[in-house]
């Protein structure tokens, strides 16, 4: 099993945050794991994304031209990332920052409305954690439990209201996609 994914957007949105946590999450639950983050010209706005191996098998190389899944967090994560998706992989949408549709049809698109997700939880930071629970039910590779220590270790926060936003944003990503809207 080897299995890759693209995590895209803007900086600012949480995107390496959620490829970092998707990481450490797998290689705490005994698998392989590659994270290879690229940051843009800018922090704040400019382009972020990262890419995620996990493998039960050492992993050869970090780089992916054919992902399995792609997370794209706003419309030219869309653009750039769509035409590479492997044939009957998934394709994981902000629907609140994409207004076009995909235009393949071989793959799977999962739309979530992350921003207006993350506004009823009080949160709008909370957009990308509701997209990685959505993630994680689907793909089954990581639990919302494992994501949480994940987040817990890679920010060693003491705020236990930020954390409790956090894990109310994955369940809530993960109920949307388990159960629909």
């Amino acid at each position: 099993m080897l299995i890759k994914t693209v995590f895209s957007g803007f900086g600012g949105q949480g995107v390496l945050m959620m490829g970092y946590m998707l990481a450490l999450s797998v290689m705490r639950d005994g698998l392989h794991v590659t994270y290879l983050p690229a940051y843009g010209a800018e922090v704040r706005g400019g382009t972020a994304n990262c890419t995620v191996s996990i493998s039960d098998e050492d992993i050869s190389s970090p780089v992916s031209s054919s992902p399995d899944n792609v997370i794209a967090m706003n419309k030219p994560s869309l653009i750039k990332y769509e035409g590479q998706i492997k044939s009957k992989g998934s394709l994981f949408l902000n629907s609140d920052l994409i207004d076009i549709d995909p235009e393949r049809t071989d793959i799977e698109v999962l739309r979530i409305p992350a921003n207006t997700m993350a506004k009823e939880l009080g949160s709008e930071r909370a957009a990308n954690m509701i997209m990685l629970g959505a993630f994680a039910a689907k793909t089954k590779l990581t639990s919302i439990d494992s994501l949480v220590n994940g987040l817990t270790e890679a920010i060693k926060t003491k705020d236990a209201g930020q954390m409790k936003i956090n894990r109310r944003g994955l369940e809530m990503g993960a109920r949307y996609l388990l159960e629909g809207e």
